[in-house]
């Protein structure tokens, strides 16, 4: 036994090194392609100094977990550690060239980056409350949430300008591809930060179409065009239809339906039922007029933006302006065709996380014009 397990292990040795030194060749690459504007470099020994050993964990995720520190200057930070990364560091190095890109107030802050051997970690800016799930999910229903309607509101509308500055406020456009409750950060005023850009992609600003070999995104949030070509062509609208489940489920309309991977009812439906009858939609926390209102334009913008074909969407800067003009401007879009999967995802196209199904796919994209 011992013969054979070293065997494997002399065989194994050279391709872990191989891929250990890819991974270090792509991310010198990166360093030296930014220079002076990259992210801060930290060596593991640092991190272990900022996060007093790894000894305050604030979450886990698929790929790492997430420990509180704090920097020398005294800024408190976030510390996503990666237990591994996929492919080629393709994951790693997504983030780190995604979000270096960016500076906006409703995006998380990189503040630096570590990378040795086998080990990678990134620094982030600490966001006090948690993530927008534990707010969604706190009643004992799960149909509550704590959050007044005025703080959903302006949370909705913080998403949709880091979306916006994502698509159209970048030298080169960043599509997300995993917006969803886990991955919108709050902090201390509740002012929504997106973040985990793993499974971005970059593309420029003049060429809208993506090409994939494959889904990624969410269960419950992925767009129908990036399960199949025949809704259309994968692009930034891919984004608007997450955010649009995203909004419905703030709303809480969402989950009053049962809704599962092997499940045909789809809750949007049921809104529209309720919309055309003009029967009261029971939403929680509804004070008075006011609350109503945004409550209405939360569901109307969000029904929009899941439209089936995927240049019915808005923009996501049109969402905005929806979002903050008046009501009576609004119409009823027409009801999306039906979209689930009526078989469950593979097994192997998914991995569980805390919270949810996650389709990941690590398939190459490339950018194409129309």
């Amino acid at each position: 036994m011992i013969y054979c397990l070293r065997s494997r292990w002399s065989r194994c040795k050279p391709l872990i090194c191989w891929k250990i030194e890819s991974q270090d060749r792509k991310i010198e690459e990166f360093m030296r392609n930014y220079g002076s504007q990259a992210p801060k470099l930290y060596s593991y020994l640092d991190l272990k100094k900022i996060t007093g050993s790894f000894s305050h964990k604030i979450g886990q995720g698929g790929f790492g977990q997430v420990y509180r520190g704090k920097l020398p200057d005294g800024r408190e930070v976030a510390v996503k550690v990666l237990t591994e990364t996929n492919g080629d560091g393709e994951e790693y190095i997504n983030e780190v060239a995604s979000i270096s890109r960016t500076s906006h107030v409703n995006i998380v802050g990189l503040l630096g980056l570590c990378y040795q051997k086998h080990r990678r970690a990134l620094i982030y800016e600490y966001v006090p409350n948690s993530s927008l799930d534990k707010f969604l999910n706190n009643g004992p229903s799960g149909t509550t949430c704590p959050l007044g309607w005025t703080t959903l509101y302006r949370i909705a509308i913080g998403i949709a300008r880091g979306l916006e500055y994502l698509h159209r406020g970048c030298n080169t456009r960043i599509v997300h591809f995993d917006i969803k409750p886990h991955n919108i950060l709050l902090d201390q005023d509740f002012c929504p930060k997106i973040s985990d850009f793993g499974l971005s992609r970059l593309c420029e600003r003049k060429e809208s179409i993506l090409s994939m070999l494959g889904a990624r995104g969410t269960a419950g949030y992925i767009a129908p065009e990036v399960f199949s070509r025949a809704f259309g062509h994968v692009s930034h609208k891919s984004d608007v239809y997450s955010y649009g489940m995203l909004v419905l489920e703030m709303v809480g309309v969402r989950n009053n339906v049962e809704v599962s991977q092997t499940s045909e009812v789809y809750f949007p439906h049921w809104i529209y039922e309720h919309l055309e009858l003009g029967k009261d939609l029971s939403l929680q926390g509804i004070m008075n007029e006011e609350d109503e209102e945004m409550a209405r334009k939360m569901i109307l913008v969000g029904l929009w933006c899941i439209q089936t074909k995927p240049l019915d969407r808005p923009a996501i800067g049109k969402a905005v302006e929806m979002l903050e003009g008046s009501l009576h401007s609004l119409q009823v879009p027409p009801n999306p065709v039906s979209f689930f999967p009526t078989k469950p995802i593979p097994k192997s196209f998914t991995s569980t996380s805390t919270m949810t199904y996650v389709g990941r796919f690590t398939s190459g994209v490339l950018c194409s014009s129309e």
